[in-house]
């Protein structure tokens, strides 16, 4: 398993990091230390989870997946060999996280989101803190198709009145790596300029810089390499792909319209985000192509993303052994100039119908 360096940080991170989200939900305690014993047998060191998690998000089992990683690094004594990166919620209506009123980005709902989190993980530190969502009212995932682009610009009347501004947040980060809580500031799900402002007012010494940005990446969600590729590589903030498989659409379960039963789509009904016009189309034909080169389409998407020269970590997720053994796998994949041909045909065709 290689190891890339996170950002300007002295961090090195496994090239594969291990998802959490299903923890909790999908997945038991036990499940979720089985996923990390195997994980870290096969040299990963970077666990990816959030305050908000397990997804989908409700107030009953909001923070178990951090509680399950925390009971993990306790039996195991082995805090010092995990990387450990966790989030903050953005801006949310939602009322659970914060004792009964909304969460927005200030310092106090910070402060209580890291202090909640450091009890649930067992630790006195989180290594990679990030903004799960920014502030700002913008399409989720900060990169949308253009029917997502159309409806920002027709809905949106300006920042709200009381939004937060970026080098308020930032200072709060500031006091966070000051005291110790954290080591390192991330974001997620952010834009090119929002990339650019934390960076500039991080120069101006209010706060720490962005090490790392985590936003979706996929064969039907490139959109990461149209402007934020560049701005990572000259700013050295490193790309932690998250969502390689498409929510579970690039392994080939849903094709056809198929819902297996146990799966996400089925049990939740959460896949708006892959079944926008034109997707499913999409979806089959990369899958297809899959096959055509002798491979799972789960391993063909997977080693994609892990072989992209700007990713520096790709968050996998499984909630079984047998599935997270083939993310693992990707890892040992060699990406032939042969497949990328075939995937940029594809892509040239059908561009970016996912946000």
């Amino acid at each position: 398993m290689h190891k890339r360096r996170l950002g300007r940080t002295d961090l090195l991170v496994s090239q594969i990091c291990l998802g959490s989200m299903t923890w909790g939900q999908q997945n038991t305690e036990a499940d979720g230390h089985a996923q990390m014993d195997m994980a870290f047998s096969r040299g990963v060191n970077f666990i990816d989870t959030a305050e908000l998690y397990p997804i989908p998000p409700k107030p009953e089992t909001q923070g178990r997946t951090e509680t399950i990683i925390g009971s993990w690094m306790k039996a195991k004594r082995n805090r010092d060999q995990v990387i450990l990166a966790s989030k903050v919620v953005g801006r949310t209506a939602n009322t659970w996280f914060r004792g009964g009123r909304p969460s927005k980005l200030v310092r106090a709902d910070i402060f209580d989101a890291v202090e909640k989190s450091l009890t649930r993980l067992n630790s006195d530190y989180i290594d990679l803190y990030q903004i799960h969502w920014p502030e700002r009212a913008v399409p989720w995932g900060a990169n949308p198709n253009r029917v997502g682009a159309v409806a920002l610009r027709a809905d949106s009347v300006g920042a709200p009145a009381d939004e937060v501004p970026i080098a308020e947040t930032l200072a709060v980060f500031d006091e966070l790596v000051k005291a110790g809580k954290i080591r390192y500031f991330g974001l997620s799900n952010e834009s090119s300029w929002g990339v650019m402002r934390f960076i500039a007012e991080a120069d101006k010494d209010l706060g720490p810089r962005p090490v790392s940005l985590q936003n979706a990446y996929n064969f039907v969600n490139r959109t990461f390499e149209v402007n934020l590729a560049e701005v990572c590589e000259r700013e050295q903030v490193s790309m932690l792909a998250y969502s390689p498989l498409a929510q579970g659409y690039l392994s080939g379960k849903y094709d056809h319209g198929a819902r297996p039963l146990g799966s996400r789509s089925q049990l939740f009904n959460r896949g708006q985000r892959y079944e926008t016009p034109n997707a499913a189309e999409a979806l089959l034909e990369y899958n297809e192509l899959a096959r055509s080169f002798g491979m799972e389409p789960a391993l063909f998407a997977n080693a994609y993303v892990a072989s992209r020269p700007f990713v520096t970590s790709s968050i996998i997720g499984a909630t079984t052994i047998a599935q997270l053994e083939m993310a693992l796998s990707s890892a040992d994949v060699v990406w032939t100039e042969d497949m990328q041909k075939a995937v940029d045909a594809i892509h040239q065709r059908v561009g970016n119908p996912c946000p």
